[in-house]
């Protein structure tokens, strides 16, 4: 495997961010060792293991398509695993409700970005692909996370017994739960959708923009002349 190499440089500010949100889950995880709480143990494990997914994309990734996703994706999940093993250890003590509702809208937010790349760079470096069809699958595929995440909730609450969904059998504030769940992430992804489209085709961004905003466009018009002629109409 000839990808077992460097990987490849990031933004140094991204590398601050991503090593300060790995000690903070470090520390979360001994926190929830010394407290003996195997649940926060673990999670503070697994989210450190995450936090490396970009790196291990670059190191294991070869020649596919997967070493060209973004990394500004691997900052934004640091981030949302941070924020959300703080709502955890809060809620342990208290039960802020508002907590909640952003955790599950960021992760709409952040689902929707990391789709929206991750169509883009299946499709290739030579083959491009529409911003609007990609917003709609970086939009499902939040969405289908969402669906995943409900389903693990429902099953650990049902086989173990758990509280996830916070509430019983024969209550339906579990049902209340779940939806208002589904809406924070809907929320979320729209907003994602929306952000990602724009700043990736040029509307919104730094210093860059209007460099981009004309490749896209270029690009747009060359894609349609190819399109026209492989289906054998005259030119716009």
């Amino acid at each position: 495997m000839k990808k077992l190499n460097s990987i490849t440089p990031i933004p140094k500010a991204h590398q601050i961010i991503w090593w300060v949100c790995r000690g903070l889950l470090l520390v979360f995880a001994i926190y929830g060792m010394l407290n003996n709480s195997v649940t926060m143990f673990l999670m503070g494990l697994v989210c450190i293991a995450f936090s490396h997914l970009w790196d291990m994309f670059q190191m294991f990734g070869g020649k596919s398509f997967i070493t060209r996703v973004n990394y500004f994706s691997q900052t934004l999940l640091n981030i949302f695993m941070v924020y959300s093993c703080a709502v955890y250890l809060l809620n342990v003590r208290t039960n802020i409700h508002f907590l909640d509702v952003v955790s599950h809208s960021f992760s709409g937010f952040i689902a929707a970005w990391y789709g929206y790349d991750l169509a883009v760079v299946m499709q290739g470096k030579k083959r491009h692909l529409s911003p609007a069809l990609a917003s709609l699958f970086g939009f499902t595929f939040s969405l289908f996370i969402a669906v995943g995440w409900e389903l693990y909730e429902f099953t650990m609450d049902r086989v173990y017994g758990y509280m996830l969904q916070t509430s019983d059998i024969i209550s339906e504030t579990g049902l209340v739960d779940t939806m208002e769940d589904f809406i924070c992430c809907a929320v979320g992804s729209l907003v994602g959708m929306f952000a990602v489209a724009f700043y990736r085709n040029g509307i919104i961004g730094g210093k860059n923009r209007k460099k981009i905003r004309a490749e896209v466009v270029a690009r747009s018009k060359q894609d349609r002349k190819e399109e026209l002629e492989f289906l054998g109409l005259p030119p716009d």
